[in-house]
């Protein structure tokens, strides 16, 4: 059997029903991009430890980086094992498949400073939805999270926000849409408690829009993920700040977190993070610091008569 067979049989009888549309849209892509014109006319006998080795190395001759690399090596084992599994091939050998390194990058977030400068500049402009930027500072909300949530999802007696789905930009018709889906994991489904201070701002804002969605856009449906990042990137060029991807919103809240004292646990929780080592892991550099900061007021006693 041609490979280039089982794997669009793969794709659209055993993906496309187990994965989000999102998902499968991926999948999709990378496999034609990338896996069917070097091996989709290959028979799966064909595929043996050094094809599967010289694939991996090519993809990386071709400038692509260790994170897409090795998900397009992920993609293929996959394919591969459920093909062995259900006897499309008597054996396959993806597991002996040597994948570039990945080097673990610092995570990247604001300092207090430029922080106060970005809710300063928010406060000051009082456009109401920007104060979505804040929001996610203050609660670690992904974009797609922030810009799915409706006044439904707050309980501003209670001080309370749940997260029950989020959002992305799709390409259709020459045009971006705004498509709706569940959180990202089923951990990413939670109740965040909300700051008293944050509450009383969503009271303010909340008297002000008439829209259902917490952070207005031109269109019923609210703002649409690129639109609020080019917004985002502006404010950041008008502060003269370095550019950070919006996603250091969600960096940043774990910092703070992590620097007044929040437990790994309680944060994971925060974040919708499935297992607190996630988080451990992620913020390693940050608990660090919190480490260091707490060290040396304990030996502030030394220097006490």
């Amino acid at each position: 059997m041609l490979y280039k067979d089982w794997l669009n049989e793969w794709l659209e009888f055993y993906v496309k029903i187990s994965t989000k549309p999102r998902t499968y849209a991926k999948y999709r892509r990378q496999t034609e991009k990338y896996i069917l014109p070097v091996l989709g006319d290959r028979e799966m006998s064909e595929l043996t430890p050094v094809e599967l080795q010289k694939f991996s190395v090519l993809l990386t001759e071709h400038g692509l980086a260790p994170c897409s690399v090795n998900f397009i090596v992920a993609l293929l084992k996959r394919s591969l094992k459920q093909g062995e599994k259900f006897g499309i091939v008597e054996r396959q050998y993806s597991d002996v498949i040597v994948r570039p390194r990945m080097d673990t990058s610092r995570v990247t977030c604001f300092t207090k400073q430029e922080q106060k400068l970005i809710e300063m500049y928010v406060f000051a402009t009082d456009e109401p939805r920007l104060f979505g930027i804040v929001l996610s500072l203050y609660t670690g909300l992904r974009i797609g999270e922030l810009l799915a949530l409706t006044w439904e999802d707050v309980d501003l007696l209670k001080g309370t926000l749940t997260v029950t789905k989020s959002c992305h930009d799709s390409w259709r018709q020459n045009r971006y849409f705004k498509l709706f889906d569940t959180p990202k994991t089923a951990s990413s489904t939670r109740e965040i408690p909300l700051p008293r201070q944050i509450v009383v701002r969503l009271k303010a804002l909340k008297r002000r829009t008439k829209g259902k969605f917490i952070v207005a856009g031109n269109t019923e449906y609210g703002a649409e993920v690129r639109t609020y990042q080019r917004t985002f990137s502006k404010i950041l060029e008008r502060l003269r700040l370095r550019h950070r991807g919006f996603h250091a919103l969600r960096h940043t809240f774990a910092t703070r977190a992590i620097e007044v004292g929040m437990d790994v646990k309680t944060l994971a929780e925060i974040l919708g993070h499935r297992d607190p080592s996630i988080t451990l892991k992620r913020y390693a550099h940050s608990l660090y610091e919190h480490k260091s900061e707490m060290m040396n007021k304990v030996g502030r006693f030394l220097e006490s008569p």
